[in-house]
């Protein structure tokens, strides 16, 4: 298994958690029934497909559960860790496998299970697969070509196969309640069982059937976290008055002039316009890349005010009303456009003679806050960059 939360949980502790995890799995395993050769052998020789129906069973219990979480936004599919696939090592270390399973009636865990319950074959293949470990380090340059060869990388079937993780999903499902049918009649005609299952046993498992196609119907229909809030946000955007939300350059100016510490300034345009120009203080954020866990920290904090900015009033009114759905800072849109803002500030033009006192106050305004940011600017242009939270998967696995 891999850390649980990095970056949070050290991987000291990780180690106590895992310690405990697998106490609890191999109490679980010795329960069942795993540590008897007897019976997961059976799985070979047809008279008892347990380990088949408990493995298959947990793999579609995870799978559903993380397509619902997944749909539903608790949990974001994109952080899982997938394992890299070596081809032609898979197939070799699974053929070996195999032939040990079939041989010492252990696979590595249950032997483990077994040795903890002092059954003397289990000690034996411990110490089997133990020697096997030493051979394999100490002889991994003989072995290197072969183990690297025909690498994957992290694979999923379901792309595979061209088909969408949901459709993955019932096939699956179906495949395994299919496969626990068939292996039900294998069972029965190999230890030559007459009887018949009690009804309270059939309606169980024809309930269980039921429920998990019926979760997976609802994350069919359902839909995600993100096409919920792209509706909200166009239903909000046809029909919210936003002007109560817009402030004017010379405000937003006297914010950064006086507030600078208290405020984020946000470019929601794409990086190239950002670099091409962007307002004193301002973060890129690309309006399609605001749902980006990165940005959780600025979008939804209550320390510092929003301003919103892009090239025309309706991207950046989108971006406002996203950050609306995605978090609880207080947020504001600035009515001009970034040229806009340019125009006022870094190119201004001195008023005429004829101009009114209004016209030349608002200029020697302009004039000293364009001063004032270009200072600010230059004497924190190394504190200034906001603090970029890196995402990291969690890496490990069966």
């Amino acid at each position: 298994m891999g850390p649980l939360v990095p970056n949070i949980i050290s991987n000291e502790f990780n180690l106590i958690v895992a310690l405990i995890a697998g106490i609890g799995f191999g109490f679980t395993l010795e329960q069942a029934g795993f540590s008897s050769t007897k019976k997961l052998v059976g799985l070979f020789y047809g008279y008892d497909f347990t380990v088949l129906k408990v493995f298959f069973t947990a793999g579609i219990t995870a799978m559903i559960g993380v397509l619902l979480f997944g749909q539903m936004g608790i949990l974001d599919l994109c952080l899982i860790y997938i394992n890299p696939t070596f081809l032609w090592s898979a197939l070799v270390g699974g053929a070996i496998m195999g032939l040990g399973f079939i041989i010492g009636g252990f696979c590595p865990g249950t032997s483990v299970c077994a040795a903890s319950i002092g059954k003397l074959d289990g000690l034996a293949f411990v110490f089997g697969s133990g020697l096997g470990v030493i051979a394999f380090a100490e002889g991994y340059p003989m072995f290197e070509k072969i183990y690297l060869a025909e690498a994957w990388g992290p694979v999923l079937i379901n792309e595979k196969l061209g088909m969408s993780k949901i459709v993955f999903g019932f096939l699956l499902t179906a495949i395994a309640f299919i496969a626990f049918f068939l292996t039900r009649l294998i069972e029965k005609r190999v230890n030559n069982d007459q009887s018949k299952l009690p009804k309270k046993r059939i309606l169980a498992y024809v309930s269980a059937v039921g429920f998990a196609f019926f979760v997976l119907i609802v994350i069919a229909v359902m839909p995600d976290r993100y096409s919920r809030l792209e509706s909200r946000m166009n239903q909000a955007f046809a029909h919210s008055d936003l002007t109560s939300v817009e402030v004017p350059a010379d405000k937003l100016a006297t914010e950064i002039v006086n507030n600078y510490y208290r405020t984020n300034i946000i470019d929601v345009r794409s990086p190239e316009a950002f670099k091409a120009y962007h307002l004193p203080f301002a973060i890129n954020i690309p309006f399609d890349k605001m749902t980006d866990r990165q940005w959780k920290t600025i979008l939804d904090q209550k320390h510092k005010t929003n301003y919103f900015y892009a090239d025309d009033q309706q991207l950046a009114r989108k971006g406002y009303l996203k950050a609306q759905f995605l978090g609880k800072a207080e947020n504001y849109i600035l009515i001009e456009s970034s040229s806009d803002f340019k125009n006022l500030f870094s190119n201004l033009t001195p008023p005429d003679s004829n101009a009114s006192k209004n016209e030349l106050n608002t200029y020697n305004f302009r004039q000293k806050a364009a001063t004032d940011m270009k200072i600010l600017v230059e004497a924190l242009k190394n504190s200034t960059e906001p603090v970029i939270v890196k995402t990291s998967k969690i890496k490990g696995g069966c």
